[in-house]
């Protein structure tokens, strides 16, 4: 196991505040999401590294014993029975070895792309997709080695996991203890491999998975399902897999935060006369009514038809933006037409309507003969 003041790039004279800076630049550089160089396994081992050196008594239990002295495997106790425990470790007394370590691994997490529409977004939806990832071997379920077959202890650490070295100092015996070489502190070896896996105790498939999507969810949010990534290593506990909404384009709605918007075409007659009109929404077909001299940019708001809300419940509303078209191509009936309606309300083509002008104003100038 590596030592926490190595994971953490600190001295081991390290202050509190010190610590601290080293382990949020490790845990920003380390973290899953980061794709330049995240890491699951090393972004766990930093926090755990950073749970021990930050607090003072576990620090001081680290720094006499190791993880060992963490487990409960060796105690501090200030005085001499600590100075005796540093004076065996030293002088050839201490024989207290570290446990095998084991193979399980916890998997990496994984990232997928969901694809929705905007009436998913509305209503929220179910999405059902199909993506690459790190499964269990079904041959050997996570095991590593061929099915019937056993890993065999390591004659080099009798299964321990770890060698001891004594080295001459001018102190006298010095004693020293290191992962094992040969079984890389497992203690046990696996002679027959998984022939369907080659001992790696997973394999890449393309699996489905379903992902409940809630109704607001916003573009570029991520949704987790835990225990859904990358199966772990040998039976370890398998990744997160987070899913990442990617709304696809409305042909005639937009959204604006949990309100959609639309434009309705509405003719120019209809807007000066006044209609009902039925427009298609998520909801089905719903009814506007115009009043007489409805104007463009006139917005009508049809309450609840809007994206459900993500945290709040219930839904934002619709905006229907009315646009007036005006007729291009006339017929020569329709111009006249039109002529003798701009002439009855004294708005003959080529003049400019000062459409500040009221109609009081209007009474007024013919009152006074202009």
């Amino acid at each position: 196991m590596a030592d926490y003041y190595d994971v953490l790039g600190v001295g081991r004279n390290a202050t509190q505040a010190e610590i601290k800076k080293a382990y949020r630049k490790k845990s920003r550089e380390l973290h899953p999401d980061n794709p330049n160089g995240g890491s699951t396994e090393k972004y766990q081992e930093v926090n755990n590294a950073y749970e021990v050196l930050s607090n003072p008594d576990k620090r001081k239990m680290y720094d006499m014993g190791g993880e060992d002295a963490l487990r409960g495997g060796a105690t501090y106790s200030p005085g001499f029975e600590g100075f005796q425990d540093i004076f065996n470790t030293f002088f050839g007394g201490g024989n207290t070895r570290r446990g095998p370590a084991s193979r399980a691994r916890r998997g990496q997490d994984t990232l997928v792309a969901v694809h929705l529409s905007l009436d998913e977004v509305v209503f929220g939806a179910e999405k059902t997709i199909n993506h690459e990832a790190v499964v269990e071997c079904p041959h050997c379920h996570g095991q590593m080695a061929e099915p019937g077959t056993e890993p065999v202890p390591c004659t080099n650490c009798d299964g321990t996991g770890s060698v001891q070295q004594v080295t001459q100092s001018l102190f006298g015996q010095v004693m020293s203890q290191t992962v094992c070489g040969r079984c890389q502190g497992y203690g046990t070896i696996i002679v027959t491999p998984c022939g369907e896996c080659s001992g790696e105790g997973r394999i890449r498939a393309s699996q489905p998975v379903t992902i409940k999507v809630p109704a607001g969810v916003d573009d570029g949010m991520r949704i987790r399902l835990q225990g859904r990534g990358d199966a772990g290593l040998a039976g370890g506990p398998a990744g997160d897999l987070f899913a990442q909404v990617q709304i696809e384009p409305d042909p005639v709605f937009t959204r604006s935060g949990d309100d959609l918007l639309c434009t309705l075409q509405v003719p120019m007659t209809a807007a000066a006369l006044g209609t009902t009109l039925e427009i298609d929404t998520f909801d089905g077909e719903q009814t506007i009514s115009l009043d007489p001299g409805t104007q463009a940019g006139h917005v009508e708001t049809l309450r609840g038809l809007g994206v459900g809300r993500l945290h709040r419940g219930g839904r934002g509303d619709l905006k229907v933006q009315v646009q007036v078209v005006t007729p291009t191509k006339l017929d020569a009936r329709q111009r006249e037409l039109l002529e003798q309606f701009a002439h009855e309300r004294g708005e003959e083509t080529g003049e400019l309507v000062d459409s500040s002008q009221s109609v009081f104003g209007r009474i007024w100038d013919r009152l006074s003969g202009r």
